[in-house]
């Protein structure tokens, strides 16, 4: 993969102009990437990455991602080897979509509440354009400040939007909502890593894991109401 990205880029740098028309500059002499990558491989499970989280030591993983309403039931679940939940935003919301679509469910949500590691620009502007209200913050939990360079426009707009009222109360929901989803999973019920390996396998039991979550869901529910 290196290999054919220098290639696409080499193409670049030769045939592209900068704004005035003029032919690029850069290092006269190209980069060569090694034949072979200058790292080491998990051989019982390859498709797994090594993760590594702002506090916490790196360690091989994958990064399970899910979707749930206002009722702390999860309408998707996914397995990416993505470190980051950059770019998982929009694919997730599709996937959401399509489950719904498929057991008939038309009524499309109005707002989509995310994380702030999930801050897309492209992603946001064309979830909103399909007429979905997104709701993140642009400022991590374990930064102080804003991100450099994350001052105006946009940023700016989602802060204010968040420090609304309205904005206040809605992105509240998440520490109802998901996040206690996360918490049930991992320390109430103690599954914190996958027992099966490769990406296939790993998707399947976090698939398991997420439908038995929805079952303790719906038995409580049918408890309480017979009660």
């Amino acid at each position: 993969m290196d290999l054919v990205a220098n290639e696409a880029y080499e193409r670049w740098r030769a045939s592209s102009r900068d704004t005035l028309g003029r032919v690029l500059k850069g290092n006269s002499k190209p980069f060569t990437p090694p034949e072979l990558p200058d790292a080491t491989i998990n051989i019982s499970d390859p498709d797994s990455h090594v993760m590594r989280t702002q506090g916490t030591p790196p360690r091989q993983a994958y990064n399970v991602q899910a979707a749930v309403n206002d009722r702390q039931v999860i309408l998707a679940a996914e397995v990416t080897v993505d470190a980051p939940d950059f770019g998982h935003l929009e694919p997730m919301l599709d996937t959401t979509l399509r489950h719904l679509k498929r057991h008939g469910v038309t009524e499309r949500p109005e707002v989509l509440l995310a994380d702030a590691g999930y801050w897309h620009n492209a992603q946001m502007e064309a979830i909103e354009g399909r007429g979905i209200e997104v709701l993140a913050s642009p400022d991590g939990n374990m930064r102080e400040g804003k991100r450099p360079g994350w001052d105006h426009g946009l940023y700016q707009q989602m802060r204010e939007k968040l420090a609304s009222d309205r904005g206040r109360k809605l992105y509240a929901q998440r520490k109802i909502t998901i996040e206690p989803v996360f918490g049930q999973i991992k320390h109430n019920r103690r599954i914190d890593r996958f027992m099966r390996r490769g990406r296939a396998a790993a998707r399947s039991e976090w698939r398991l894991v997420t439908a038995t979550h929805n079952l303790l869901k719906l038995h409580s529910h049918w408890i309480a109401n017979a009660g």
